[in-house]
């Protein structure tokens, strides 16, 4: 499953919102728009597909939530780095309550770290973050990934096994899955209107060319993609759905990109936001940058 921009899980850190109301979905007027519309219009609202066929490079920098909903064991590793012990223990209890179905408790706020995603066509990626002290970085040329993760004493590059290769493989596509699907050969199909935000919404189910299928959100007043159905995650044994959504669009160079991002894991309490500080369209970037380091 592909997200349509960088939003879902930067280097595994990033994690959802909550489903659509049922309710809603039941009493929802009738769509009278039909999904090739749809899509058209949001093309055109996100500043049209000429406008983004100008886009061969794009970086993004800025701060995002480090997570902890998906692994206690590396939320204690990673508060004992940032906040001490003290603070590891009121996470660990609401981490604990939350799983029971009791209220958690309040919690230290979550550290924001600084990163910088570069992206170019097609499909390149590279990832830099600030954690703990130290730079991971991780870089995909569109066939072959490489990370290094010193937070993990991992000094060395290791190469993408076979899932994280699936769950690139399409990621970074600068301008998203709806743009020319029919060319990617993408089915695109209109389910119906959920209330994302207080506000109302066509699902979109995508069919990918591999059988994958992925939902996206469309605000029915703006064609802004208001929420992506991210990459399922396999968490506590087993397989959550996960959300991103997408806020604060703003116009930079003739084109519309969201500046705040929220994570959602189905079933967990925390959300991961990802704020973006600055965004530069058509920077000069070498393809060395997205290959693994040789020295």
């Amino acid at each position: 499953m592909k997200n349509s921009t960088p939003k879902a899980a930067l280097l595994g850190l990033l994690a959802v919102s909550l489903a659509p109301s049922a309710a809603w979905t039941a009493n929802a007027p009738a769509p009278t728009l039909s999904a090739q519309q749809i899509v058209e219009k949001h093309i055109a609202a996100r500043g049209g597909m000429q406008a983004w066929r100008n886009v061969q490079t794009m970086s993004w920098t800025g701060k995002m939530e480090a997570g902890y909903a998906d692994s206690v064991a590396r939320s204690q590793r990673y508060v004992a780095q940032t906040w001490g012990r003290k603070s590891g223990k009121i996470r660990e209890e609401a981490l604990a309550a939350a799983k029971d179905g009791a209220p958690a408790k309040p919690v230290a706020q979550q550290v924001k770290l600084p990163f910088v995603l570069d992206v170019k066509r097609p499909g390149m990626s590279r990832v830099e973050l600030e954690f703990a002290g130290k730079t991971a970085v991780q870089v995909f040329d569109g066939t072959s990934g490489w990370m290094m993760r010193p937070y993990l004493n991992r000094e060395d590059w290791e190469p993408f096994n076979a899932d994280q290769l699936k769950s690139q493989s399409g990621k970074w596509d600068i301008d998203g899955p709806l743009f020319d699907y029919a060319a990617k050969g993408t089915k695109v199909a209109l389910e119906g209107v959920d209330k994302i935000d207080g506000q109302g919404a066509y699902r979109l189910k995508l069919t990918l060319r591999d059988g994958q299928v992925q939902h996206v959100w469309i605000d029915t007043r703006s064609f802004l993609d208001v929420r992506v159905e991210g990459v399922p995650r396999l968490m506590d044994g087993k397989v959550h759905t996960v959300w991103i959504y997408q806020r604060d669009f703003r116009t930079v160079q003739g084109v519309l990109m969201p500046f705040a991002l929220e994570t959602v894991v189905e079933g967990y309490p925390d959300t991961h936001k990802m704020l973006i500080e600055k965004v530069a369209l058509n920077p000069k970037l070498d393809d060395a940058l997205f290959k693994k380091p040789t020295a």
